[in-house]
């Protein structure tokens, strides 16, 4: 066959086949168009009906809300017009109360007006009463009325100090009684050895040739050992003797250390005095922290800053009326814990507060004021409790309590202090307190003689009978404690004895 009858005829069956397609073709889209047309119109006669559902939906709608509208406005209505039905009801009774009060009103104006008629009767026929006594007495009124007080308050006074009494009387057995078991059982727990330390200031030479050894060649080596240690030195005709004089117990205690090594090593000279004083210097800070710390842990006060630890080392040096300062205060926190526990206060704080409140006597020498308040003020800087403060603060009453702790420093303070044998003092001293504590006591009138017994623990005062009864005596034993608490300083306590005497001496003839 020839080719290009093969290649046409080829050519016809393609374009046979196009044209068939596109025929098939046309008839899908023609049929694919009829479908969409045919959804097309369900879907908008879906929709209209949908749009009445809602519109009718909607029309319901409003009227339900329209009759829910209405039947509030009708409930307000009605609610409102109960309540103007009320308020008028409440104005009909309020103008009938206002009638009432003013009726009322009248009525005690008019009584008023009677009662101010009826008290001008009485205030003039009280002065019609009180010119007719004055005449019949013979005084005026102010000085019979001063008169009429004068007895009311003797009167007064007298019954207040028979109640006063009775009262002190009933207090003092129930306050005795308790006071003496807690007390008493403080001591017995307690039952600390108390030996007196004194600090020692005099130093006892191996001979007087040693004493021109300290002094030097022309003086030097007192000198050396003067500065180095902040002490004064006096050697004097007393053989074999060397004072250290100073206020400074810890520097006394340093110059007695230093000299005694020199003593022993023999070689006296300005530069092996440096050395040694720095090593007693360095030795006593030593004692120092370990007395602090035991005296810490004997009290059982543990967790101190150790400034104050410190501090409380340097009262080992120190004394009070010959007591030893740094055994005072163990004793006294001991006590005081025992007191706290018995009490029902708190046994830390007591015991706290009475280890420290004698801290300000380490350093009185120093910085001005009373050693309470310098304890105080160290306790506050290194943010000690504040109950422990107010211990340390008011164990002597220079300021207020503020816990039940600080009382109970002060009353261990005071047993440890006035125990027998726990303080001694100076003749001189003694002699000046006995003489001052007579003339406190002869100081108020109506006193005939007084005399210090019991070693100046207690005055015993003779009255006269006919011008000091038995309830001014009384009276008169509390001026005179008050009198001695103000102007004398004593350890432990000054009982008071006022003695009225009433003879009756007649002669058989």
């Amino acid at each position: 066959m020839d080719p290009l009858v093969v290649a046409a005829a080829s050519l016809l069956a393609l374009a046979g086949g196009v044209v068939l397609g596109f025929a098939i073709r046309g008839r899908f889209a023609s049929r694919s168009m009829k479908d969409a047309e045919e959804k097309a119109a369900l879907i908008v006669e879906k929709a209209r009906t949908q749009q009445k559902d809602l519109i009718l939906e909607a029309k319901e709608e409003k009227i339900r809300l329209q009759r829910e509208a209405e039947d509030e406005a009708r409930a307000k209505r009605s609610e409102l017009a109960n309540l103007e039905r009320r308020l008028l009801q409440r104005d009909e009774q309020l103008d009938q109360r206002a009638d009432m009060l003013e009726g009322r009103d009248r009525k005690l104006i008019d009584r008023e007006r009677e009662i101010d008629k009826a008290r001008e009767d009485v205030a003039r026929t009280h002065q019609e009463q009180v010119e007719a006594l004055e005449r019949v007495s013979g005084l005026s009124g102010e000085e019979a009325k001063g008169i009429l007080l004068e007895a009311v308050r003797e009167e007064a006074e007298h019954d207040a100090v028979k109640i006063a009494r009775a009262i002190e009387r009933r207090a003092r057995e129930d306050a005795n009684e308790k006071a003496r078991d807690v007390i008493v059982t403080a001591i017995q727990r307690v039952a600390a050895d108390h030996t007196a330390e004194h600090t020692v200031t005099v130093i006892h030479l191996p001979s007087d040739e040693m004493k021109g050894r300290i002094i030097g060649r022309e003086g030097r080596n007192i000198r050396a050992l003067e500065q180095a240690t902040g002490i004064d030195l006096i050697i004097d005709d007393t053989p074999e003797t060397v004072v250290l004089s100073g206020f400074d117990p810890v520097r006394r205690e340093i110059a007695r250390l230093a000299i005694a090594k020199l003593i022993s090593d023999g070689r006296i000279h300005p530069g092996r005095i440096e050395e040694v004083v720095a090593k007693a210097r360095a030795e006593v800070d030593l004692v120092m922290r370990q007395a602090g710390e035991q005296a810490a842990y004997d009290a059982g006060v543990p967790g101190l800053p150790p400034e104050i630890v410190k501090l409380l080392g340097r009262l080992k040096y120190r004394t009070s009326y010959g007591q030893n300062v740094l055994n005072h205060v163990v004793e006294t926190s001991r006590l005081a814990a025992v007191i706290a526990a018995e009490t029902g206060a708190d046994v830390q704080i007591a015991k706290m507060g009475g280890l420290l409140h004698d801290m300000g006597k380490a350093v009185d020498h120093e910085v001005e004021g009373p050693h309470a308040a310098i304890g105080a003020a160290i306790a506050q800087r290194h943010n000690l409790p504040m109950k422990v403060v107010n211990a340390i603060a008011a164990h002597h009453q220079e300021v207020e309590y503020a816990c039940v702790e600080a009382p109970i420093v002060q009353i261990a303070d005071a047993i440890s202090a006035s125990r027998p044998g726990a303080r001694g003092e100076s003749m001189d001293t003694y002699v000046k307190r006995l003489e001052d504590l007579q003339a406190i006591a002869e100081s108020f009138s109506g006193v005939e003689r007084s005399f210090a017994v019991q070693a100046g623990r207690e005055v015993r005062i003779l009255v006269r009978p006919e011008e000091i009864d038995d309830l001014t005596a009384t009276r008169l034993a509390r001026d005179i404690v008050k009198k001695i608490e103000e102007q004398l300083t004593y350890p432990g306590q000054i009982k008071v004895t006022v003695i009225r005497e009433t003879r009756a001496v007649e002669y058989a003839k």
